[in-house]
């Protein structure tokens, strides 16, 4: 899942060297914080947050499968 998290905003950024995933887990919940070169901070989140729900929303149908909760915290 993390592979996929960091796949996914590599692909987005301009700097993907600087893309950071790394994961919290609590039980059957799992927090993926990632942190991004500050200019890649807009590319991520996207317009009034689409491309961070697009992003959450994949990650989450990844992890209905494996009965797992799933968040996606993005930093800059």
């Amino acid at each position: 899942m993390k592979d996929l998290v960091q796949y996914i905003v590599s692909s987005l950024v301009d700097h993907p060297e600087a893309v950071l995933v790394s994961p919290i887990e609590e039980g059957d919940t799992v927090t993926y914080q990632v942190k991004v070169h500050p200019d890649d901070v807009g590319r991520v989140i996207g317009r009034q947050g689409r491309v961070a729900k697009a992003i959450r929303n994949v990650v989450s149908a990844a992890a209905y499968r494996q009965k797992k909760r799933v968040f996606v915290d993005i930093q800059s």
